[in-house]
């Protein structure tokens, strides 16, 4: 799967806030994720991530 910084993801289940959609800040073995409700931060190991997304939204822009 191919996942950049600054992609949106949609997960299958929703985080605790209500928000089902993800900012990727940083790849590798494990993924930083942001939540776009609430803002909170994660690590998530890739396999774990990618099991669980539901749609990519590619972003290329530069922040």
């Amino acid at each position: 799967m191919d996942i950049q910084l600054n992609d949106i993801l949609e997960m299958k289940k929703a985080h605790p806030c209500g928000e089902k959609s993800w900012k990727v800040l940083r790849t590798g073995a494990d993924f930083r994720l942001k939540c776009l409700g609430c803002g909170h931060e994660i690590m998530v190991p890739r396999f774990k991530a990618e099991k669980n997304i539901r749609k990519v939204i590619k972003n290329n822009s530069t922040e």
